[in-house]
């Protein structure tokens, strides 16, 4: 796998790892968590929808939705029509990948995620709430071909600034011409200078919204250099 598959986190960038990775928020970026599993259940509600999601130990925001998350799918503008693949990059147990399946049922999400016991959730959480249009896989199984009309991204900021930058750009450039992303930072872990990272890189990005502490960044596909 790339170091994009990986999600390596520079413990420089995050003093809350230790190298030994050990500590409860590491577990989260692991392919299989070593803590033990302690199921419970945690509730999306939002304006047109609500759900209700299995969740775990060892996972991403496993006692509740994160806030930037929920955020991000309140503010959401809408799938733009004619939209066919989605990708929910890092998708943890779930919440943006049936969020969008639901508000897009004629598009296929693809939710991906290095933590297995993630993506077990999901596919779970997508079969309970009776929605056949979302494809689990890890990073490595995506088809080399696909590309993305769409990227929803609650991105995983502590894994270290390379390591993110990395992650983004593998992504970013499976979307289709005209495609666009949508990503929450908190500022103070970087929303200002990661947008100002993706405008040097050459993908148009403005911040649509802010809320509390977070902000939302919608992020252009850049223009790929023609072949001869």
């Amino acid at each position: 796998m790339t170091q994009g598959y990986r999600w390596p986190v520079d413990t420089a960038d995050d003093p809350t790892r230790s190298g030994s990775e050990t500590g409860v928020t590491a577990h989260y970026f692991d392919s299989s968590p070593e803590v033990g599993s302690r199921p419970s259940t945690v509730d999306l509600h939002l304006a047109d929808l609500s759900l209700r999601l299995a969740t775990d130990a060892g996972v991403f925001a496993a006692g509740a939705v994160d806030v930037g998350t929920r955020i991000l799918l309140a503010e959401d503008p809408g799938i733009r029509p004619g939209s066919r693949h989605l990708l929910d990059l890092g998708c943890g147990y779930g919440p943006i990948a049936l969020t969008l399946a639901r508000r897009a049922p004629d598009a296929q999400v693809w939710a991906i995620d290095v933590n297995e016991r993630a993506r077990q959730l999901c596919a779970a959480n997508a079969v309970e709430a009776g929605l056949s249009n979302v494809t689990v896989l890890a990073p490595e199984e995506v088809p080399g071909e696909l590309r993305f009309d769409e990227l929803w991204s609650n991105p995983p900021i502590r894994i270290g600034k390379t390591a993110l930058h990395d992650l983004l750009a593998t992504w970013l450039d499976r979307l289709v011409a005209g495609g666009r992303a949508r990503l929450v930072v908190q500022k103070h872990l970087g929303a200002d200078s990661l947008s100002t990272w993706l405008e040097s890189q050459g993908w148009p990005t403005s911040r649509v919204a802010a809320r509390r502490a977070f902000r939302i960044l919608e992020v252009a596909a850049r223009e790929q250099p023609e072949s001869d």
